[in-house]
């Protein structure tokens, strides 16, 4: 309850404090927009992180071929996959206000789109493979891959072509200045989303938890 409690107060400052400052990127008529910067990199950044637990859970069914393990790494790509979705939308929002239309195949907002297709392919074999087993074993090696090109749409891609996206940077003009009260409230951001997905992720995890318990109940009582 107390750590709940810290995570509403961390939230709420970030939120405060990121409208009482100036906006990350000053000097640009759109420039109250770039606030949206304060959620929309760190949504980004925790569904990263999101597919590299998948990724690792995953590692753990192959090597102990654990369904709970299996249950686990589809939710935390689950997971990832909404705060990719959130990203994606509040990247929309920002490129509807400073390019006039909410998709123009920018390559970030490509890239993000691209992680969502791949993951997205990844409940879609889950569904497709009735036996649990092998829906499990095929899963797990699915999302090591998946996540293998999870560094390279997220970071390399959107850096190697030209953008419209603005940069995050120390120093620069013109572009986000990561340093000072913008770092403090986008770190606040950050952690507050890692923790929301960490909170969210342990309630659906013990849902898991007693699910299995009560199939393992059931399953007594019939041999009884």
């Amino acid at each position: 309850m107390l750590l709940k409690f810290g995570l509403g107060i961390l939230m709420s400052l970030a939120i405060i404090i990121g409208f009482l400052y100036p906006p990350p990127l000053p000097g640009q008529d759109w420039a109250e927009a770039s606030r949206i910067f304060y959620y929309h990199v760190p949504m980004a950044l925790v569904s990263f992180l999101a597919f590299a637990h998948s990724m690792a859970l995953s590692v753990q069914y192959l090597r102990k071929r654990s369904a709970i393990s299996d249950h686990r790494a589809a939710l935390a790509a689950e997971l990832g996959l909404v705060f990719c979705f959130m990203a994606m939308v509040t990247g929309s929002i920002f490129a509807k206000v400073a390019w006039g239309t909410f998709w123009n195949w920018d390559p970030r907002e490509t890239s993000i789109l691209v992680l969502l297709v791949i993951y997205g392919a990844y409940f879609a074999l889950r569904n497709a493979v009735p036996h649990a087993e092998r829906r499990a074993a095929f899963s797990a090696v699915y999302s090591i891959m998946a996540f293998v090109t999870v560094p390279f749409f997220g970071f390399i891609v959107p850096r190697i072509y030209e953008s419209l996206h603005p940069e995050n940077t120390l120093v620069s003009e013109g572009q986000i200045n990561l340093g000072g009260y913008v770092a403090v409230v986008f770190l606040m951001s950050l952690v507050s989303f890692a923790s929301i997905y960490s909170w969210l992720f342990n309630i659906a995890n013990r849902a898991i938890g007693l699910e299995q318990r009560r199939l393992e109940e059931s399953y007594v009582d019939r041999l009884a």
